[in-house]
Parts: structure tokens; sequence; C-alpha cells
């Protein structure tokens, strides 16, 4: 018998020793894996693409059911509240969908089956006793028995309401929140009460793309979205903490997504705008960031280059003088002026960044001098010509803008 286990030591009603978990959690991907091709192969509902929503889904249900079930046993609570949440989620979509609960429980069943077969295998291999493999039983089947029940929690509460109802006052909602100008508190509160949802005091927006799809099911209850917008976003109450960006990753896999910051509710409309900014920057390459950006990341970017045409306007009035001459004399003047304000180093060191003599260097930084004049005394105005390269540099990252700075 496997040290530890020893039935002598088991007390009701939480009698098995917790380091069977330990046994048990090594097991888990390989048993989700094997639950999501038996589920798929038994049940047609669920035979669909595995990258698609049910897939999706389906995954994630599976892996938070056998997570929160061995946390249960080593005596850790685990995150109940979101794997009920999950469970009562799929039986509120089943009823969305038109469906009895027959699949869904049947894929419980199956999954129960499953895994047993796997416990089965690790008590031969482990030598665990019969009494404790029989409590283990015991313990899987009621546990299937409590996943099944909030799922016919959120299945009935479905029902009774209206199809589609509550999500299409979430979506108005939503829409008043983001509205300009403001709409007052009060009325915001009052579709918040009919629509169910605490209003916060803290709010994070996320930008989607044009015809991305959330799966419905892995949203957090809180969340608000218009997927049927033309431009698709979501509001998230609070910060985007791990497990809000684990949600984020399960119900938009694959999708790039932008991030906003973080504000009062008041200003959900600047969050999103931010967000929106930073998906097309992300987009079109200037922010390489992977699939997720966060705007907290990129702010001085995002200012630089909010309004384009202005900083054109800045740039013939600040750089104006360089007009006249040949677009690789620009070019080259530019990128030593870039170098020094940014560095402002030494000839030398300016020299080494840029591959160039420091004699060449200096030669250069006079003739800056004589175009631009007392520009690079002033503080006031040196911080514009850096603001303008700066920006300028940012936006030829893209590659699109080959136009000499005063052809502007």
């Amino acid at each position: 018998m496997t040290e530890g286990l020893n039935p002598e030591t088991l007390e009701e009603p939480f009698s098995l020793p917790p380091n069977l978990a330990r046994l048990m959690r090594p097991e888990l991907p390989s048993l989700t894996n094997e639950i999501i091709a038996q589920i798929r192969r038994s049940i047609p509902e669920y035979a669909r693409p595995i990258e698609g929503p049910y897939g999706q889904t389906l995954r994630l249900g599976v892996e938070r059911a056998l997570s929160a079930f061995v946390d249960q046993i080593s005596g850790a609570t685990g995150d109940l509240e979101r794997r009920d949440e999950l469970c009562r989620r799929l039986g509120q979509f089943e009823a969305q969908e038109g469906r009895s609960l027959d699949s869904l429980q049947a894929a419980y069943r199956i999954g129960a089956q499953v895994a047993w077969r796997r416990v089965m295998k690790i008590g031969s291999r482990y030598n665990v006793s019969a009494a404790i493999i029989s409590k283990l039983a015991d313990r899987l089947f009621n546990y299937i028995d409590e996943l099944s029940s909030l799922s016919l929690e959120g299945y009935l509460e479905a029902k009774a309401r209206p199809a589609g109802a509550l999500e299409e006052r979430r979506r108005r909602l939503l829409r008043l929140i983001l509205a300009r100008p403001a709409v007052p508190e009060p009325a915001i509160a009052e579709l918040a009460h009919f629509a169910e949802w605490p209003v916060p005091e803290k709010v994070t927006m996320v930008a989607m793309p044009s015809g991305a799809q959330p799966v419905r099911t892995i949203l957090d209850e809180d969340i608000l979205y218009d997927q049927t917008a033309d431009e698709p976003h979501l509001l998230v109450p609070g910060p985007l903490d791990e497990s809000r960006r684990a949600m984020l990753d399960a119900a938009l896999p694959q999708t790039r997504l932008a991030v906003g910051l973080t504000v009062d509710l008041a200003q959900a409309a600047d969050s999103l705008r931010w967000a929106r900014q930073a998906l097309d920057l992300a987009v079109r390459g200037v922010i390489d960031e992977g699939r997720i950006t966060y705007c907290h990341d990129h702010l001085l970017t995002l200012w630089l280059l909010a309004d384009p045409a202005l900083v054109d306007q800045l740039a013939r009035r600040r750089l104006g003088a360089m007009q006249a001459l040949t677009v690789n004399q620009r070019e080259r003047l530019t990128e030593t002026l870039r170098t020094w304000l940014a560095t402002r180093g030494t000839a030398a060191q300016i020299a080494e960044q840029l591959h160039i003599h420091p004699q060449t260097v200096r030669y250069r930084i006079r003739k800056l001098e004589q175009i631009l004049g007392d520009q690079l005394n002033d503080p006031d105005a040196r911080f514009a010509v850096e603001v303008v390269l700066r920006s300028l540099w940012l936006r030829e990252r893209t590659g699109r803008d080959h136009r000499g700075m005063c052809d502007r």
C-alpha cells in the first residue's frame, strides 16, 4: 500500500487522504484530453472543431472540474466560485440554444466514466487500497452529481427568462455607458438594475477586431460585451487581473486584443478609445507585443500618435527649414538629431551608435544648428522638435510612411 494511504486513518465525511492528490494531479492534462476525445466521439453536439466556441468551452469546463476535484482531495478549496459559475453557464447555454440538458448530462457521465477508469489505473499502479478506491469512487460520482445540479440551476434560470432579454438589456447598458455626451449616472444605475449588473467603480475596456466572437459560456457573468458592433468590444469590471486574463485567453483564443486602461466607469469611453488605438497600432506593426496589447505599456506611443495631422503641422513649423535639402540629406541629419536629442551623448558616443566617424557627427550637428537656428538652445523648442522626431519615427516603423518630414 502506498505510504500514507492507510484506510484506518480515514474519517467521514472528507475521508480521502490529501496526499492522494499528488498521485492524481500529474494525470490531469492527459485525462482532460481523453475525456474531451470521448465526449466528442459520443455526442454529436460536441463533435465540432476543438478551436471553436464549443471546443474551447468543453476544454475549459473539463479542466476546471478536474482541477477543483483534485483540490478538494488535497484539502484546498480551489476556485469553486468560477467552477460553479461555469457549470451554470453551461446549463444556460443549452437553454439559449433551444436544447434539452440530455447532451450535457451525458457529457458529465462520460467524464465520470473516463475519470473512473484512470483512477483504477492509478490505484493499481501505486497499490492504493480497495477501501480508499471505494471512497474515491463515492466522492467522484457525488461530485459529478454536484456539477450536474449546478448546470440544471443555470438551465432553469435561463428558461425562466424571456429569450435574449437580459443579454439585450446588457448590450444597451454598455452602449449607454459609452455614450458621448455622458449619460447621467441615475439612468445608468436604473438600466443596470434591470440588467442585473452590479455597477462597479472601475472598469477596463477591451477592443477586439471586427468579426471577433467571444465564447459566451467562458466569459465571466459580469462581463458586458457587444460583438454586434462594427468594432467589437467588452467591458471588464475592475482591473484585468490574472484570472480575468486567463478568462480572456480562453474566451477569445487566437484573437488579437488590446486592453485599455482601468478607469472610473464614467471614463469607459476613453479606455475604449485608447484600446482601439492600440489595437490599430498593433495591427499596423507600430506596437509589437504579441496577441494581447496592454495600453499601460505604451502610453507615450499612444500620446505621440494620437493626432497625426497635428504632428504634421508641428513638423512643418519646427523642421520646415530642412525642406531645401535632398531626401538623403534630411534622412541623415534627422537620424543624427534624433539620436543626439534622445541620448545627449558626445560626438564619439553618437558616432558609435550610428556607425559613422565622430567628425561626421560634429559636422552634422553644426549643419543642424545652422538650419534650425536657436531652436536647439531653447528648451521648449527643443522639446517640440524631439516630439516631432519621435512621432514621425514611430509612424515610419510601419513601412507605410516614406515621405520626407517636410513634405507633409
